[in-house]
């Protein structure tokens, strides 16, 4: 299976991907900005989904069509 980000590139676990929105996270109220590096993405199995952790969230699932790789 692969993953890719919002401009079709393939996702590898490892990569760096940068956020192409603002994104609110359930849950909590943190809002993570545009433009936020994400690096040592985890892919999970799920198509559409990445795992990451952030400095405000750790255990983070991010939809791929918010992210682009940097």
């Amino acid at each position: 299976m692969d993953v890719r980000d919002s401009n079709g590139n393939e996702l590898q676990d490892g990569d760096s991907v940068t956020l192409i929105k603002d994104l609110k996270v359930k849950g909590t109220s943190e809002t993570i900005k545009r433009g936020t590096l994400v690096k040592n993405i985890r892919l999970n199995g799920r198509e559409g989904e990445v795992e990451c952790n952030t400095k405000q969230v750790n255990g983070l699932v991010l939809k791929t069509e918010f992210v682009k790789t940097a």
